[in-house]
């Protein structure tokens, strides 16, 4: 369960007051919580590349080049998307059975080459974009839905999003998606694989009716509240076809809250600093759930250094399949999760790399984090109104140049100052103490670093979404303008 810029103090079990997550609180209750879990980049593309391939994005090429540090993601004019050299897991999942869907938010590729049922998934209902929009069709088509390998419909068309009243009913559909995949694949005692990925949290955000209006935190907070129900009625489910101690359920986000939304369109991430797009912890650090009943011991709490990529090898280690003969980044966690670990350096020395593009920008080596580069965004955004540190500015750390620190990294320890607000001197035999342990790590990361190709360099209006597979049949295709490619612009 991979959810859209939620962050890390949006649940009940995180200290969050509102009272949202009953459901994703009882899976805690019920299962292991992870405080110190982290994406793989602080975007939603990147994240989702890492997650399905268990690599950092600028191994699996979701990076750009055009600029040093910046975010770059999928949007309709995107040319490329996730490399045919790139093995996602439901294809190897293939080699032991496994049946995978997936529901909602896709985010790896709009054109055909690059959609899910090209790179192994099996079935598939949901987006290959963000849900912007409402757009005009003769300057840039609104987003298809697609059941399988055909559209069947578009946001704001058949699909609606109320941009006035927040009000669309995806995240039912997304729901019964799911709910109906799990049984069908009850009944047929297959093995499964569904990454449930709904998108509601994502600005614009949107809530059912019967979800609006009732949360104290506004329309995010409604959204919550929904995808929580959700949650909740998927376990259900699980229990109810009695799998649940055959299956195991992770919840976690892509990346952290987008505060620079505003308030009524995004998430808390707790007491950490700044948001999504930032490699400060408030990006990067998610909330994050393992459930299985049986197996993962009940409300219990694992401070394991842990990473969405992690997810990938783990995933492999469970179905019994060996991993590919390729770098990964993911470790596998299932010693974590059955409680057998005590002795696994792997696992207790493993470092936590913050990637912003192609650039390192910081590491975690066990409680201390160091930056070797900081910048939230830049002084003319900042000015124009989209702040990314809303009510955070802590100054010489959330900077608006690109501020180079590799010879005296910025260190901070993040137990006592999960903030950033107070670097460790370096004065200080502590500072000295870590410098040595953590220069080491980085060094032989990219001394070892090979980047694959970037695949989000290049834009082209003729690329966007006009006449999807199954247009024809509903009479939705639209005629797109030639092709005209161009270096894409990545602010920040």
């Amino acid at each position: 369960m991979l959810m859209d810029d939620m962050g890390w103090g949006d649940l009940g079990v995180f200290g969050q007051p509102s009272k949202e997550t009953p459901n994703l609180d009882k899976m805690a209750a019920q299962g292991m919580l992870f405080p110190n879990f982290y994406t793989a980049n602080p975007l939603c593309s990147p994240s989702r590349a890492s997650l399905l391939t268990g690599r950092l994005p600028v191994r699996n090429g979701f990076y750009t080049t055009n600029g040093k540090a910046r975010n770059a993601y999928t949007p309709q004019e995107m040319v490329g998307g996730i490399s045919s050299d790139e093995i996602l897991l439901p294809r190897l999942l293939k080699k032991k059975g496994y049946v995978s869907k997936i529901v909602g938010k896709w985010h790896l590729g709009h054109r055909p080459k690059f959609l899910p049922l090209e790179h192994g998934f099996d079935q598939w209902f949901g987006a290959p974009n963000c849900h912007f929009g409402p757009y005009n069709s003769s300057k840039r088509p609104n987003v298809p839905v697609y059941n399988n390998s055909e559209m069947v419909g578009r946001y704001y068309e058949e699909f609606q999003i109320n941009r006035k009243t927040g009000e669309s009913n995806l995240t039912q559909l997304y729901l019964q998606e799911a709910l109906g995949f799990i049984h069908q694949q009850s009944l047929s005692s297959k093995p499964f694989f569904l990454y449930w990925a709904p998108d509601s949290t994502h600005s614009p955000v949107y809530a059912s009716q019967r979800f609006l209006g009732r949360s104290s935190r506004g329309r995010y907070g409604d959204a919550v509240m929904e995808i929580d129900d959700s949650v909740g009625q998927i376990l259900s489910w699980l229990s109810t076809l009695g799998i649940e101690q055959n299956t195991f359920v992770f919840f976690t986000s892509d990346n952290g809250a987008a505060v620079m939304s505003g308030p009524n369109e995004s998430g808390s991430n707790g007491p950490f600093l700044c948001g999504k797009e930032t490699t400060f912890e408030g990006g990067m650090r998610e909330p994050a759930v393992a459930w299985w009943p049986g197996h993962i011991p009940g409300a219990s709490v694992s401070f394991q250094l842990s990473s969405l990529m992690d997810l990938f090898s783990t995933s492999l280690s469970l179905a019994g399949v060996s991993p590919p003969n390729r770098t990964l980044d993911g470790l596998d966690l299932t010693p974590v999760l059955l409680n057998s670990h005590p002795n696994n350096t792997s696992l207790t020395d493993r470092p936590i790399f913050y990637y912003r593009g192609n650039q390192l920008m910081a590491v975690r080596l066990g409680p201390y984090k160091a930056h070797y580069w900081t910048w939230s965004n830049s002084l003319e955004e900042f000015e124009s109104g989209i702040n990314f540190c809303p009510g955070q500015e802590v100054p010489g750390v959330t900077t608006h140049v690109q501020k180079e620190h590799t010879m005296q990294p910025l260190i901070f320890h993040l137990g006592r100052d999960p903030g950033e607000k107070y670097p460790i001197s370096v004065l200080s035999m502590e500072y000295q103490t870590v410098l040595r342990r953590i220069a080491p790590v980085v060094k032989q990361h990219l001394d070892s670093l090979v980047p694959a190709a970037p695949q989000l360099n290049m834009c082209d209006l003729a690329a966007m979404n006009w006449a999807p597979a199954g247009c024809e049949k509903l009479g939705k295709c639209l005629k797109g303008p030639e092709s005209l490619p161009w270096k894409c612009e990545w602010p920040h």
